[in-house]
């Protein structure tokens, strides 16, 4: 099993910013499925469907999606990246890393 590092800043500041202020645990075990995914790939896209997600997560479909809507709205996934079902492409964003530079 690979192992990955996370930011400080995701389990510091973002965890408890999505699970106890806007409430969306499912959002923050999502975000972090993703980020996992970006890591093991070595890149910030991943090609992965709602259902390998809701799967591989134990979340169920409409969970994931109204997830990644909140995700796209707190501008963690790129909203400008559509995913489809042919092509289901996200692309993480990591704000903190762009505040550091």
């Amino acid at each position: 099993m690979k192992r990955i590092t996370v930011n400080s800043y995701v389990l510091d500041v973002l965890m408890p910013d999505l699970i106890g202020h806007d409430r969306r645990p499912a959002a923050f075990i999502v975000y972090l499925f993703l980020l996992r995914e970006t890591a093991c790939s070595g890149r910030d896209t991943v090609s992965v469907s709602l259902q390998t997600i809701a799967t591989r997560t134990g979340l169920s479909k409409s969970a994931v999606q109204v997830s990644i809507r909140h995700l796209r709205r707190r501008a963690l996934l790129d909203p400008t990246v559509v995913a489809t079902v042919a092509n289901p492409l996200r692309r993480i964003l990591r704000p903190w890393e762009q505040r550091s530079r």
